[in-house]
């Protein structure tokens, strides 16, 4: 094996291993705060949202903080089909969401390029 094929073989070896940790990683998970009435969560987007997981009450009006702290055109919008929630995301600032959750269930958060994933958890 020539010198070029290593060094080939080796580029496509990391270049799995970083799409892999980029798309599969594991998510952190945080649950809601109260503040009087509201439930609320702030999740920071780079690349992903963190957390990728939010466990929040059903029933509970909810505020989830979208903190965009980039420019990337992926991560533009967030969409949560089960809520009706397709938002512009501006770059470098906070956007707020309000919803009511009032179903129980595991709900799916993206991008609108659907690269990027996270989950809302609704719990009884």
């Amino acid at each position: 094996m020539s010198s070029t094929e290593v060094v080939v073989l080796l580029a496509g070896v990391a270049l799995i291993v970083a799409i892999n940790w980029y798309f599969f990683a594991p998510q952190k998970a945080a649950a809601s705060t109260r503040a009087g009435a509201t439930q609320q969560v702030e999740i920071e987007v780079r690349g992903g949202y963190n957390p990728g997981t939010v466990r929040v009450k059903r029933g509970v009006p909810l505020q989830l903080v979208f903190n965009r702290q980039e420019k990337s055109p992926c991560s533009e919008e967030i969409v949560i089909p089960a809520f009706g929630v397709r938002r512009f995301l501006a770059p470098f600032s906070r956007t707020t969401v309000e919803i009511t959750p009032d179903t129980a269930g595991k709900f799916e958060m993206t991008c609108g390029m659907s690269m990027l994933h996270g989950s809302l958890v609704v719990e009884d």
